[in-house]
């Protein structure tokens, strides 16, 4: 059902892609916009080990929301900074694209629990944290995405 990388030499463990997912701290969703149309945003997300899914937090309503409602078959892709082998200018890239179906997260404690772990990849200011979900978690939707297939590779952009 998935195609399988082309170039076998570049690709990336299961692993390491786990951990670019869990480290990055954000990405590029997919999903299919109006009219056909690919609509793709950069968003922040949290990978959870307990469950191996990739959560996001988003507000109820908008051109996303909409696109998820009509088809819950989405991409994700996220890659890393980037690394110069000494001496050459171009970079090495290790990115992932995660396959997947996403679906809004009912349970709202649980929603909030993933807001605060998402939270602290960006800040360990627990006061913040718990005042921001004061002020918006009634208006925030988790959104959790379950990946059906994640693949990775290592690309030189030269």
């Amino acid at each position: 059902m998935f195609r399988e990388i082309v170039r076998k030499k570049q690709k990336l463990e299961n692993e390491e892609c786990l951990e670019i997912l869990r480290n990055e701290k954000r990405g590029v969703l997919a999903v299919m916009g109006d009219d056909g149309y690919p609509y793709c945003l950069p968003i922040n997300h949290y990978y959870n080990d307990e469950d191996g899914k990739i959560y996001f937090h988003s507000g109820k309503t908008g051109h996303k929301i909409d696109a998820i409602g009509a088809c819950d078959k989405v991409s994700f892709c996220v890659y890393d900074s980037g690394r110069k082998k000494e001496g050459h200018w171009s970079l090495y890239i290790k990115s992932v694209i995660v396959f997947g179906r996403i679906s809004p997260v009912e349970d709202h404690a649980k929603s909030m629990e993933i807001s605060r772990r998402l939270s602290r990849k960006f800040t360990d200011d627990e006061k913040y944290i718990e005042d921001e979900i004061k002020k918006f978690g009634a208006n925030t939707l988790v959104l959790a995405l379950e990946p059906e297939h994640i693949t990775g590779k290592l690309v030189n952009e030269a």
